[in-house]
């Protein structure tokens, strides 16, 4: 079969690999969608990050470079390994794609997104998205019912975005600020909307700005090349600032930005992944009594996300603004990516 794989920096195969084979326990998947991440690329411009160097094997995957890409997929069931009896062949399902040790426990209320070694499928090893087949563990196989398959491959970066709301501790009637309208930003707003909040995105890039506008997930779209984010944001609530802010953007000047607009007792959460240190003006975040929070991908967020697609208080349609097939990986997905990220906000890729 067909697969992408991670070599090194500025180096993604399209390969022939073997089929992986069903275990027990485990579930066969025919991978219909797979979206190019910001983490696949921050892999294919600066890594590796997450993929394991050659000569360092993840201890818990075994495996390093190279490794099959892709994280956020979709797919149809073709094969059910001994034991798994509560799904059905034919159904369609999304992945929650973790590696994590098996010893660790996934219930309701468990932090296993913050256990030893945690890693990710298509980054870490286990296969991945961008092939024609996978084989999972079932614990991270997620049944969609009706949801379109295009569709369903967002559901990933969702709960990511559905992750750093419950992080955030936000309720309806509050007034959020996202810094970032790229794909998590958006993502991250649309839940913020269907869970009855009311959303500011600030956002340079034309293109992002009209489809935060487009797509009805911003009630105030802000250009700060056009106006102090920040002022705009307490003149909006009343002199007050917003209840909650979203950093999606790793950009130093964004989340002072954030710092400033904020109430006193107010909440910021860091959702973006960074590259290089950060600054933290300490004397703003200690005089309003700031609450500085992280929030890394999801944890028990993809049945709670799936309802929302599936209810239709989140419509991820227009966020898919590409489909390519997986020979065009590199051509037509990351370098336009890389090159042209202001009209692109999620590309999905069809093995």
């Amino acid at each position: 079969m067909k697969a992408a794989r991670y070599y090194a920096k500025n180096d993604i195969r399209i390969e022939d690999v073997p089929v992986p084979e069903v275990r027990p326990g485990t579930v066969a998947i025919d991978v219909a969608w797979c979206g190019i991440c910001g983490t696949d690329l921050h892999e294919y411009l600066d890594g590796p990050i997450f993929v394991p160097a050659p000569g360092h094997p993840h201890p818990i995957s075994g495996e390093e470079a190279p490794v099959i890409m892709g994280h956020e997929f979709s797919g149809t069931i073709t094969a059910l390994g001994e034991g798994v009896t509560d799904l059905e062949v034919g159904q369609n399902v999304v992945v929650e794609p973790y590696i994590i040790g098996s010893d660790v426990k996934i219930g309701p209320g468990e932090s296993y997104q913050l256990s030893a070694n945690m890693n990710f499928i298509g980054l870490g090893g286990h296969g991945g998205g961008l092939s024609e087949k996978i084989v999972v563990e079932r614990r991270w196989v997620h049944p969609i019912g009706d949801i379109p398959l295009d569709v369903a491959a967002l559901i990933e970066p969702l709960s990511v975005g559905h992750h750093a709301f419950v992080r955030s501790g936000a309720k309806a009637g509050d007034v959020a600020l996202i810094g970032g309208a790229g794909p998590i930003g958006l993502m991250l707003a649309a839940v913020l909307k269907a869970e009855g909040l009311t959303v500011f995105i600030s956002e340079l890039s034309q293109a992002r700005k009209d489809k935060a506008s487009s797509t009805g997930v911003a009630d105030v779209v802000l250009d700060p090349s056009e106006v102090n984010v920040a002022e705009k944001a307490r003149e909006l609530t009343g002199g007050r600032g917003v209840d909650v802010a979203f950093e999606c953007t790793s950009v130093n000047s964004v989340l002072d930005t954030l710092l400033d607009a904020v109430r006193p007792s107010g909440v910021i959460v860091n959702v973006s992944i960074w590259g290089h240190p950060a600054t933290v003006d300490m004397q703003k975040l200690v005089l309003k009594e700031i609450d500085l929070r992280g929030t890394i991908a999801y944890a028990n967020d993809h049945p709670a996300t799936i309802r929302l697609v599936q209810e239709g208080k989140v419509n991820l349609e227009p966020f898919i603004t590409a489909r390519i097939a997986l020979d065009d990986l590199i051509t037509e997905g990351f370098d336009a990516l890389i090159n042209h990220n202001d009209t692109q906000v999620k590309i999905l890729v069809h093995p």
